[in-house]
């Protein structure tokens, strides 16, 4: 059975930074694609970022919004993954979530809000 366990969000002041942490039971991160979405307040899901194991290392994809701003991490030997967030925006008040894809199926954990304040 796959978990996964957000925490790190709250709330702080446009310009702040978080931290947001993902740890899983029942699948192995290093070896599968993983990410951070968001949901805003009336919007749809939306890939943030994500992690990808490649043969030389890993891949890294970003939405331009958050580009240079957010950075995506894993520590395998703790099977977590990080979202490190800096220069927050009030648009990117949301509920995060962390996602891991193994063979195809989305596993989800329960979701973290941030919210940023103006």
């Amino acid at each position: 059975q796959v978990q996964l366990l957000e925490s790190g969000g709250g709330l702080v002041q446009a310009g702040g930074s978080l931290k947001l942490s993902c740890a899983a039971s029942g699948m192995i991160f290093r070896l599968n694609t993983v990410g951070w979405y968001r949901q805003g307040p009336g919007k749809q899901r939306e890939l943030v970022a994500s992690l990808t194991s490649i043969t030389s290392g890993s891949s890294t994809k970003y939405a331009d919004s958050v580009k240079d701003r957010f950075t995506i991490s894993r520590d395998n030997g703790k099977n977590t993954m990080f979202l490190q967030m800096n220069s927050l925006k009030p648009e990117d008040t949301a509920i995060y979530y962390c996602n891991g894809r193994r063979n195809g199926q989305d596993y989800w954990g329960q979701g973290t809000q941030v919210t940023v304040s103006s």
